[in-house]
């Protein structure tokens, strides 16, 4: 163990983060995503929820800040009457580590998958809520924050 280092940060999570790059993309997937499928590398955090993870990656992983939507969501299916209000919250948890945080970037179903095939990593959760997918794209860490 390591002081600082949120419990829900795995040794594995902590590598990807520490080994992702500027551009980078890393993907919070919920409990009905096909993680083993997309996956390039595959990190397991059965029994967490994405709230609770995305809170704990942003005090170490900052949001690029040369574009203009750094967090990605999955679009609601047209047609599908599902209203995810756990987008609430993650706006909430991003704009928390990244005050200048303005608006997701909606992605239809499918773009997101092929997205997610090309991320660096997906993390696996036991997330329930519909809709609570969130792709990360990794900026820099400035030389007075390192």
């Amino acid at each position: 163990m390591l002081k600082g280092i949120p419990l829900i940060i795995s040794p594995d999570l902590m590598l990807v983060m520490m080994t992702m790059g500027h551009g980078d993309e890393i993907v919070l997937a919920d409990g009905n995503f096909p993680a083993e499928t997309c996956a390039q590398r595959l990190v397991r955090c059965d029994g967490h929820n994405v709230p609770d993870l995305l809170d704990a990656i942003l005090k170490f992983l900052p949001l690029d800040s040369y574009v203009p939507k750094p967090a990605g969501l999955m679009a609601v299916v047209p047609g599908d009457n599902v209203k995810p209000i756990i987008w609430d919250e993650y706006k909430k948890i991003i704009q928390s580590h990244e005050p200048e945080f303005k608006e997701f970037e909606m992605i239809e179903r499918f773009a997101f998958y092929e997205r997610a095939r090309k991320a660096f990593a997906v993390v696996a959760t036991s997330e329930r809520a519909l809709y609570a997918n969130i792709i990360l794209k990794k900026g820099v860490v400035s030389a007075e924050e390192a």
